[in-house]
């Protein structure tokens, strides 16, 4: 019934939970985690900035790991598109290891998550469009701190989830290993743990499944008349806890103006793509992943631009 819950909320909360999204279909070798680039980032598509209505916009989501200190890396980094008209929304997580040029960095290149540390969402957005050839029309950043109190405001009864000895151990949870409800630090704990044999891939199948569950809490919430009248309200709160450009007016608009436009489907991808990378090390960057920048960008495109059958 309500496009809006899945517009604004996961824009406001994707960055935080998704540092790297796969299609459940999409799975990698949990050991081909890190990689080199030496290619020519992809030039930047020559779009018309896109307006709030019937054309599609993309937002670049931050999720920086920092409980208030001024300097922190982006812990996620996620694309969010959505087109008025459709059914889906399509979240696209760039891994932060990726190794990318950065604009009028002494090393040319370094990890994507390198050019927020050193210029925030400016030069990191500049990085993006560069190097993919994506245009980005808003931005949005959360930290750890907003996160976990959006978390418990959307689902203050906590999401069920299954929670192993070796997460506990390494995150120092209070908990017993098995399925249990979590709720804000300890669901925060949950999705950023990839300290095992599967490292950030296994991290974006918990971001995964945690973003899903989120948008069922979310339609739960805004599926009745006293729900909806709620929504300015709940928007208004939301803000508080992100930086963005998008206006409170704008996010209301967004989602006012797709009341009757249902969204069922969260489609996602995660670049770089399967069989499209490889694993090096750098003196300056550390362990990144090298990317073949063609056949990611290419991907990209082909994901954001196609229909849904």
């Amino acid at each position: 019934m309500i496009r809006l819950k899945n517009i604004i909320i996961v824009f406001l909360l994707a960055a935080a939970i998704l540092s790297g999204c796969t299609s459940y279909q999409q799975k990698e070798d949990p050991n081909e985690v890190r990689q080199d680039s030496g290619a020519d980032g992809v030039e930047k598509e020559g779009k018309k900035p896109s307006a709030i209505g019937n054309e599609t916009k993309n937002f670049l989501l931050i999720g920086v790991d920092s409980r208030g200190e001024e300097d922190s890396r982006s812990d996620a980094i996620l694309l969010a598109s959505y087109i008025p008209s459709g059914e889906s929304i399509k979240l696209v997580s760039l891994m932060r290891d990726s190794y990318v040029k950065i604009p009028d960095y002494e090393y040319m290149y370094s990890k994507l998550n390198h050019a927020y540390y050193i210029g925030g969402k400016d030069l990191l957005k500049d990085t993006i469009e560069q190097n993919f050839g994506v245009q980005i029309d808003h931005t949005a950043i959360i930290d750890f701190k907003g996160f976990t109190k959006m978390l418990d405001a959307i689902a203050p009864d906590g999401i069920e989830v299954e929670v192993s000895s070796a997460m506990i151990d390494d995150m120092g949870l209070e908990l017993d290993p098995g399925k249990q409800k979590l709720k804000g630090s300890d669901l925060l704990s949950y999705v950023r743990f990839r300290h095992d044999g599967q490292s950030d891939f296994g991290r974006v199948d918990r971001q995964q499944e945690i973003l899903i569950e989120l948008k069922d809490e979310v339609m739960n919430q805004f599926s009745s008349p006293a729900g909806l009248a709620r929504f300015p309200e709940v928007i208004s709160q939301a803000l508080k806890y992100v930086e963005t450009d998008l206006k409170i007016e704008e996010a209301i608009a967004l989602g006012v103006s797709f009341l009757m436009d249902p969204v069922t489907d969260i489609e996602t991808l995660r670049v770089p793509i399967t069989d499209s990378f490889e694993n090096k090390t750098y003196e300056h960057a550390g362990s990144v992943l090298q990317l073949d920048f063609e056949e990611n960008s290419e991907a990209l495109k082909q994901f954001l631009t196609a229909e849904k059958e």
